[in-house]
């Protein structure tokens, strides 16, 4: 059944029905094909055949849609906004994805995103692994041109190949690169730490555009200095926001399939994202939430905030 009164169907209330219960979509939204019309939809990519490491991403979308049912959502004091009232969310349900056919996949992901986009205002993509960003930037392209990218991640995501592989979830950017898919002089990296596989690593990236902004400048800067860094950086421009969970200290996101030790908390990241209002967001995505090694759903429930944190931001257009 669909609903056209001109208001947005809102998320069942926690008032009515207690929030473990009722639909099992983002923050127990309606279904997309119950709502007239969509400013912002939550799509699922369950898709982690891109992956060097440990799997189980696929399992992310479901995962972070159960732990969302924790969220209240009526009311955000921090951005002041109603964010359900305010705008039409809705769930899109889950693409589907080859998962034994990387190429395949990413076309079936391209597009799935470049249609949904026809029909929405926005998308909030749940992973899946970070070899989606490629397929979802392709299709912000179709309908925005090349963006300004904020990359939230531990890991570079630029190298050519891994054993031989172009599609992986630590090429995505670099093909991004080839295909002009994101503003070389608007984009940066935000949370990158750890070992590399050789100094070149930051030499390829830095020509490809990236600015960087390392994990390490969390401790030793002024969160204020880094946030202007990164509006600065973005401009007017569209904005493509990719975050994936390992961006977190495995402390705060223990499931995820390539963790880093000392990465940044939640609180700097959600820190990082409300500091970003006002910027023209136009499409995200949260990826690398591998439910098996969660605990406790840390991990779920951080991806399921930063999903309610980006929905937010989305409103902040509306006010």
């Amino acid at each position: 059944m669909t609903h056209d009164t001109g208001k947005p169907v809102q998320p069942v209330s926690g008032k009515i029905i207690p929030r473990y219960a009722g639909p099992s979509t983002f923050a127990r939204t309606p279904e997309l094909r119950d709502v007239p019309h969509c400013d912002v939809a939550i799509l699922g990519i369950p898709f982690d055949s891109g992956v060097s490491y440990r799997p189980g991403a696929r399992f992310g979308p479901q995962a972070i849609r159960q732990a969302s049912r924790h969220l209240r959502t009526q009311y955000h004091p921090e951005y002041d906004t109603q964010p359900f009232v305010q705008q039409q969310v809705a769930d899109a349900g889950d693409v589907a994805c080859n998962p034994f056919n990387i190429e395949e996949a990413i076309e079936q992901i391209q597009s799935a995103a470049s249609d949904l986009l026809g029909k929405v205002g926005a998308i909030v993509s749940l992973g899946g692994d970070h070899t989606i960003a490629l397929p979802l930037l392709r299709a912000v392209n179709h309908h925005h041109g090349p963006v300004a990218l904020v990359h939230f991640d531990a890991h570079l995501d630029t190298w050519d190949t891994y054993f031989g592989a172009p599609y992986t979830h630590g090429t995505p950017f670099r093909r991004a690169s080839e295909e002009g898919l994101f503003l070389d002089t608007s984009s940066m990296h935000v949370g990158i730490r750890g070992p590399l596989y050789g100094p070149e690593d930051l030499k390829e990236d830095a020509e490809m555009g990236f600015k960087v902004i390392h994990c390490q400048e969390f401790e030793t800067g002024n969160m204020n200095d880094i946030i202007q860094r990164i509006r600065d950086r973005v401009g007017k421009h569209p904005l493509y926001l990719s975050i994936d969970i390992d961006v977190l200290d495995p402390a705060n996101a223990p499931g995820t399939g390539t963790p880093e030790i000392a990465g940044m908390s939640s609180r700097e990241l959600v820190t990082v994202l409300r500091g970003l209002q006002g910027l023209d967001l136009v499409s995200a995505d949260v990826v690398e939430v591998a439910p098996a090694y969660d605990h406790a759903e840390i991990t779920t429930l951080a991806a399921a905030t930063i999903a309610y944190e980006l929905v937010n931001l989305f409103a902040c257009r509306k006010k």
